[in-house]
């Protein structure tokens, strides 16, 4: 399993569409909107998808400013060679 947090920031006035295209992302879902233009969305994988193709189609959302990774968490388990 792995998850990440992002913070998304955008013009106000394009929250409701910012928000839909978030929303149609694969695993993704907003976790707090304060109404400021600051979105936390948060990202898992899951069966046919990775976070790491979400976070690219996230980039693609219309109307953001930027795009901050802020959280990141993996269970899988790496042996010494991998790591």
């Amino acid at each position: 399993m792995k998850i990440v947090s992002l913070v998304l920031k955008f013009p106000p006035r394009h929250a409701e569409e910012v928000k839909k295209s978030v929303q149609a992302v694969p695993g993704a879902s907003v976790a707090l909107d304060n109404g400021d233009g600051r979105i936390i969305v948060l990202l898992e994988d899951g069966p046919g998808y990775a976070v790491s193709d979400s976070i690219l189609q996230v980039h693609q959302v219309a109307h953001l400013m930027s795009v901050t990774l802020s959280y990141e968490y993996s269970d899988e388990v790496l042996t010494p060679e991998e790591a």
